[in-house]
């Protein structure tokens, strides 16, 4: 069986609190991209994950496919057999894009067809939270408003079909841990739940990202992308997550030529 895992960007995100579990909640939009990783699952005697496509950072053991894998053969052993799983990496890791989290929770999605366990989207989600707080998020895998760690969500009516989507993934390893450390947790200054009601000439000054001030002060050749999508014709344009991706959204057809100091791959959405 097959799976296409797709990434995210965030429309907004604010960081609102620093939890006494050591997380933090947040606000944000999350908005299901059309660019893709590649997972099957064979049958197998051992379970063996084979990877391929994009580096992966890190061992096997830590990968979320091997742990979702993991956690639904723990739960339910007579169901989930051992099995050979391919991975094909073409979404870039640590970019703000959510890619090792799709990963991770369509692994989640697969198995349950798979393996006919049966189990709802308000099952997977909690199982999903146990891989990462951006892993609930794919197993809607729809636009939603999320709260808390990321795990509480709600349906946002929003399209972006309208538009050319340009992201622009530097290879410049933002960790994550660290972009929160920069953080000052504040109230979000706009509710993000509302901007489906918000024209989208009006998101450059209505709708930000917490993240894009501390990483940019380390990055400065971020903000010096940011700025050429703009002048180019963006209607909006932010950094994803915590980085390093940067997304313009364009007019039907219209696309930046970008010129960096970094190193970059860029993709285009039509």
């Amino acid at each position: 069986m097959v799976s296409f895992p797709n990434c995210k960007i965030n429309l907004g995100l604010y960081i609102t609190r620093k939890r006494d579990d050591g997380y933090h909640d947040l606000e944000t939009v999350f908005y299901p991209v059309d660019l893709k990783d590649a997972l099957e699952v064979v049958p197998a005697p051992v379970t063996t994950l084979y990877m391929s496509g994009l580096p992966v950072a890190g061992t096997q053991a830590d990968n979320l496919v091997l742990k979702a894998w993991q956690l639904l053969h723990d739960l339910y052993p007579a169901k989930v057999p051992t099995l050979e799983i391919y991975l094909h990496k073409a979404i870039p890791m640590g970019a703000g894009m959510g890619g090792g989290s799709a990963d991770g929770a369509f692994m989640l999605r697969l198995l349950n067809d798979y393996c006919n366990l049966g189990l709802t989207a308000n099952e997977l989600i909690p199982l999903a939270l146990k891989l990462g707080s951006d892993c609930p998020f794919f197993i809607l895998n729809t636009p939603q408003f999320a709260t808390g760690r990321g795990e509480l969500m709600l349906p946002v009516e929003i399209s972006l079909s309208a538009y050319s989507l340009q992201l622009v993934c530097p290879k410049v390893h933002v960790s994550t841990a660290k972009a929160f450390g920069l953080i000052t947790p504040r109230l979000a200054p706009y509710d993000l739940q509302h901007i489906a009601s918000l024209p989208i000439e009006q998101w450059k000054d209505n709708i930000s990202n917490d993240f894009e001030a501390p990483v940019f002060g380390q990055h400065p050749g971020l903000a010096a992308i940011k700025a050429q999508l703009y002048t180019q014709g963006a209607i909006y344009a932010s950094m994803s997550g915590s980085g390093s991706t940067l997304f313009g959204i364009f007019p039907k057809g219209v696309k930046a030529e970008i010129t960096s100091t970094l190193e970059f791959e860029t993709y285009y959405i039509h």
